[in-house]
């Protein structure tokens, strides 16, 4: 008290009218509302930074599974091959953010087993290059990824794509490619495509959908061979600092020879990204409004305190206190609720978020329910992922509207007439 004693006096009645007043009935219940309003803005700002910590969280977990299978820059030869690509790979080993380097090639084809015919894009890699970039080796459910040898014509199966295919290791698939139309090809224009028969020497699980459905690996070499191809496509990157692969991207187009054109994880999940950005923004907008509603209760709040305290505020007036000075001190005492309520929310929002993996299946044990399917999305816990200029956002945000909240009540207070509120003192 001692402290408050040394401000201004606006802010002392400011600091007085916040505080639970217990003079009176009518005093208390203004007291009471105050409290649900810093309740409404706590829960609001808790809420929001909970919501938007778990979907950071999910993002961050599928991004991490997108990208033990992608790589953070691919290299292509707009000659549709790259011969030369141990050059290339010395090229792009100059850049100090490139950490490994691997050939690839990449096409489109049908994978059938009987009568069951799935689209895949088949990637022939070195596997030994391939681990540098790549999780893939070590996501093999089933064989081994080093089977993937020249000339053994071997595939490795996402495991969607496995089930769907209904094949097993030791298995073989058939492989069907397009092929450009040549001479001697029957004059109605129907070209056969390319067959070749695969044996299946693993599964591997990324633990993301799209990949484990349409992603198979061959050798490089073989790869090549059913292309026909003197060379690889280009080149898969990992760098150092995936986050800096758009400007990577753009300082290897400029040091690298030739006819080049890079593509980075950025821009191949792109789709993606902006998915989840636009749910993130909705919600985000949408529990905004939640804080705003329990903002705009100030409003109510400080306009009982105002017509209570109206006596208070023409004695303030008759001593010399000016129509501002009465404003600055309901500006106050709205701005402490709405601190107040934004601190509370603040932290109670980080311990919730922080705590998420304890939580959820504490409410899961008591209800008997399962939020997470993890047949579904291959994850048994809710993932939580803290941003803390989000949460910097927020508690800024929800303050902001407690005082534009103040303005109409505390100007309200401003025009207050002593002689008016004092006749029928």
């Amino acid at each position: 008290m001692s402290i408050i004693k040394q401000f201004p006096f606006e802010w002392q009645v400011g600091v007085r009218y916040t505080r639970a007043g217990k003079r009176s009935g009518r005093n208390s219940f203004i007291s009471f509302i105050s409290l649900i309003s810093v309740a409404g803005i706590g829960l609001g700002v808790a809420a929001l930074i909970v919501v938007l910590s778990v979907m950071n969280g999910f993002q961050k977990e599928v991004t991490d599974r997108l990208m033990s299978v992608l790589a953070h820059v691919e290299v292509f030869d707009t000659s549709g091959s790259m011969p030369n690509w141990q050059a290339q790979e010395r090229a792009a080993y100059a850049n100090p953010q490139v950490k490994a380097v691997s050939p690839f090639v990449e096409t489109q084809g049908m994978l059938l087993n009987d009568e069951t015919m799935r689209p895949s894009i088949v990637r022939g890699v070195l596997p030994q290059q391939e681990a540098t970039v790549s999780s893939v080796a070590s996501q093999m459910k089933q064989g081994s990824f080093k089977d993937l040898t020249p000339g053994s014509y071997n595939i490795v199966l996402g495991i969607d794509l496995a089930k769907a295919l209904d094949v097993k290791v030791g298995q073989n698939v058939t492989l069907m490619l397009e092929r450009e139309p040549r001479a001697g090809d029957p004059a109605n224009g129907i070209v056969m495509p390319r067959m070749r028969a695969l044996k299946v020497a693993g599964i591997f699980e990324a633990g993301h959908n799209e990949l484990d459905g349409s992603l198979a690996f061959v050798n490089m070499a073989d790869a090549q061979q059913l292309l026909q191809l003197d060379g690889p496509s280009g080149l898969r990157l990992r760098l150092h600092d995936m986050n800096q692969a758009p400007q990577v991207a753009r300082e290897l187009k400029a040091s690298m020879p030739g006819q080049l054109w890079m593509r980075d994880w950025s821009r191949a999940s792109a789709s993606w990204y902006a998915l989840v950005q636009s749910q993130k923004n909705m919600m985000f907008i949408i529990l905004s409004m939640i804080i705003a509603v329990a903002a705009f209760n100030l409003v109510s709040t400080l306009v009982m305190s105002v017509t209570d305290k109206q006596a208070d505020i023409a004695i303030l007036r008759t001593l010399g206190a000016s129509p501002f000075s009465i404003m600055k001190i309901f500006m106050i005492q709205g701005a402490l609720v709405g601190l107040l309520g934004s601190a509370l929310g603040v932290i109670g929002g980080v311990v919730l978020a922080l705590n998420v993996g304890v939580i959820v299946p504490f409410i899961e044990g008591i209800f008997g329910l399962h939020f997470i399917s993890k047949e579904i999305y291959q994850i048994s816990a809710v993932p939580s992922d803290v941003h803390w200029l989000d949460v910097a956002q927020i508690g800024l945000i929800a303050f902001g509207l407690a005082l534009v909240a103040t303005i109409y009540p505390s100007w309200r207070a401003a025009r207050v007439k002593p002689a008016e509120a004092l006749r029928y003192e």
